[in-house]
C-alpha cells in the first residue's frame, strides 16, 4: 500500500482499538497493539481464552503449527512463502517476548522432512517439481535437498527405513494451543479487554455494533459473512496483499468458505520424532508432528465441506495408517484426542487485508494461518497507519 492509500484518520498513540474475533490474528492483534499503548477491546463467542472442545472455536486451535514455507508451495505461491519466512523470524521474536511475561509458548527451527515410499516416488518427483516451479527465477538451488538412506536415519532413527527423505531447511513448528493461550494471558496482562461470550455481529468503520473506536480490525474468519453487505469483492491487492476499499462504502462480499479439517492426536512415550515431517501420497496429505510431552499430533484431511461433526472413519483409517507406516513404533500409541475444524478460505485460497478509513479486515487464512499470521499482521498494521516499533 503506497503512503498515499494509507488512510487519513489513522490513529494516534492511545487510541481506542475494537478487535472482532479471538483467534491467531485477534490475539496477535491484542497483543501488539496493548503492548504499543493502545487501548484494545476484544470481542469474541467463546467463553474464554482457553478452547472448549465441545463448541465451535478458532480454527487455529486444531492446526499442528507447522511453518512450512516451502513445502506449503504445494498449494500457495511465493508471495505466500515470502509471508512465511517472514513469519518464522517473527514467531522466534513474539515467543521470545512473550517469555519475557512469563508465557512460555515452544517453537523450533529445525526444518521439515518431505517423505515417499519407493512405489510413490512419480507422486513425489511431480510434487518436488511443482514445489521448484514457483521459486523465483534464477533460483538454481533445488528448495528441497535429497537426503541418502544413512542421513535422513541419522536426522529421524524412528522413521521407517523403506522411505525415501528430502530436508526442508529452515522450516519450524510452533505450539498452537500454548501460543493462543500465551497470546491471550499477555495481552490481558497488558490492559486488553477480552469481552468472552460476546460475539459482535455488524461491523463499521469504527463501530461494533454501533460501539465506537478509533479504529477496528475485523478478524472473524467465516464469523464475518455476516457483515457482507456489498455485492461483490472489487479491485486488487497488492504485492502485501493489501486491497484499499472506498471510504463509506458497503462491504464487499468476501465470499468466504469453510474448508473441513480433522486432527488426532498421539500419546506416544518413546517414540522418537525431532521435527514435522510430510508424507508425500498420491492420495492424500498426510503430516506428522511432535510436541513437548511424547505427543505427536497427526493430520490433516482437506475436504471442501463445511461439516463440523466429529471425525471420518475414512480419515481415521487413512491418516493413521499413514502415519504408522512412517513411525512404526506409533503401534502401541494411543489416541487421546480427536477434532475437526472449518479453515476460512475465500475463492483464489490467497489471504487479504481489506483497509477503509477506520476499519481494517483480514481474512484467507486457508491452511496457512499459522504459517503467515504474523506477517499479515505487520502488513496490516503498518497500512492502518498503527505500525508500531517493538
Amino acid at each position: 500500500m503506497t503512503a498515499s492509500a494509507i488512510p487519513t484518520s489513522s490513529p494516534s498513540s492511545a487510541a481506542r482499538i475494537g478487535i472482532a474475533g479471538a483467534g491467531v490474528l485477534g490475539r496477535l492483534l491484542a497483543w501488539q497493539l496493548a503492548h504499543a499503548g493502545h487501548q484494545v477491546t476484544v470481542f469474541d463467542p467463546a467463553a474464554g481464552p482457553a478452547p472448549d472442545y465441545s463448541q465451535p472455536r478458532a480454527a487455529g486451535f486444531t492446526a499442528a503449527g507447522m511453518l512450512s514455507p516451502l513445502a506449503e508451495l504445494e498449494c500457495a505461491n511465493w508471495a505466500v512463502a515470502e509471508l512465511g519466512w517472514r513469519s518464522i523470524t517473527l514467531w522466534q521474536q513474539h515467543v521470545e517476548q512473550l517469555a519475557i511475561q512469563g508465557q512460555q509458548v515452544f517453537f523450533a527451527q529445525r526444518g521439515s522432512l518431505l517423505l515417499a515410499h519407493g512405489t510413490d516416488m512419480g507422486a513425489a518427483q511431480r510434487m518436488l517439481g511443482g514445489l521448484q516451479s514457483k521459486a523465483p527465477a534464477g533460483q538454481q538451488t533445488p528448495l528441497a535437498t535429497p537426503l541418502t538412506a544413512a542421513e535422513l536415519q541419522a536426522l529421524e532413527p524412528g522413521i521407517a527405513r523403506q522411505l525415501r527423505g528430502w530436508m526442508l531447511k529452515q522450516e519450524g513448528q510452533i505450539h498452537t494451543v500454548e501460543a493462543l493461550l500465551g497470546l491471550a494471558h499477555a495481552a490481558a496482562a497488558l490492559g486488553a479487554d477480552f469481552r468472552w461470550g460476546t460475539a459482535a455481529h455488524q461491523i463499521d468503520a469504527h463501530q461494533i455494533d454501533g460501539e465506537r473506536f478509533d479504529w477496528v480490525f475485523d478478524v472473524r474468519g467465516l464469523g464475518a459473512r455476516e457483515d457482507n453487505r456489498g455485492t461483490g469483492n472489487t479491485g486488487t491487492a497488492d504485492a502485501h496483499f493489501v486491497q484499499p476499499l472506498p471510504a463509506d462504502s458497503a462491504l464487499p462480499d468476501q465470499r468466504t468458505r469453510g474448508v473441513r479439517g480433522e486432527v488426532f492426536w498421539l500419546h506416544a512415550p518413546g517414540v522418537e520424532l525431532h521435527r514435522p515431517v510430510r508424507l508425500m501420497h498420491p492420495r492424500h496429505r498426510v503430516y506428522v508432528v511432535p510436541r513437548p510431552g511424547d505427543l505427536i499430533v497427526v493430520g490433516a484431511s482437506e475436504i471442501e465441506s463445511e461439516d463440523r461433526s466429529p471425525v471420518s472413519l475414512r480419515s481415521t483409517v487413512e491418516l493413521l495408517a499413514a502415519a504408522h507406516a512412517v513411525l512404526p513404533e506409533l503401534t502401541e500409541a494411543r489416541v487421546i484426542h480427536t477434532e475437526s475444524n472449518l479453515r476460512p478460505a475465500l475463492p483464489d485460497n490467497m489471504p487479504l487485508i481489506q483497509v477503509t478509513d477506520g476499519l481494517t479486515r483480514i481474512n484467507g487464512l486457508f491452511r496457512h494461518g499459522w504459517l503467515i499470521a504474523p506477517a499479515l499482521v505487520e502488513n496490516a498494521l503498518q497500512a492502518s497507519g498503527l505500525a508500531a516499533s517493538r
